[in-house]
């Protein structure tokens, strides 16, 4: 299994993304690791490619929020995926991003 690792500026927040490399349909697992503050509020995961967009958000509960978290985003066509962890805080500002690239390959079955 290969993993990719991405750090967002200063560590606040890093992400996994497992599998880097992988056929369609494919399953990611995104795992992000966020050092609690009291203004995070909101962790937005994001997975796109030219053709494809998918994203998922979780309400954060600053200083009392989980340090990892885990996102699962199941089925994904094949393209070039950039994946981003976005933290955003009280007045909506954005607090840390992490990001990782993964690759979801055609397997040539539906031509």
């Amino acid at each position: 299994m290969v993993t990719t690792t991405a750090a967002g500026a200063n560590e606040r927040l890093s992400m996994r993304v497992s599998p880097a490399m992988s056929f369609a349909p494919a399953n990611l697992v995104i795992q992000t690791r966020l050092e609690p503050e009291a203004d995070n509020r909101v962790m937005e995961v994001i997975a796109e490619s030219d053709d494809f967009y998918r994203s998922s958000a979780i309400q954060l509960d600053g200083e009392r929020a989980p340090r990892t978290t885990k996102f699962e985003f199941r089925s994904l066509p094949p393209g070039e995926y950039r994946v981003t962890a976005v933290v955003v805080g009280a007045a909506g500002q954005r607090r840390a991003v992490a990001r990782s690239h993964a690759n979801v390959m055609d397997t040539g079955a539906s031509r």
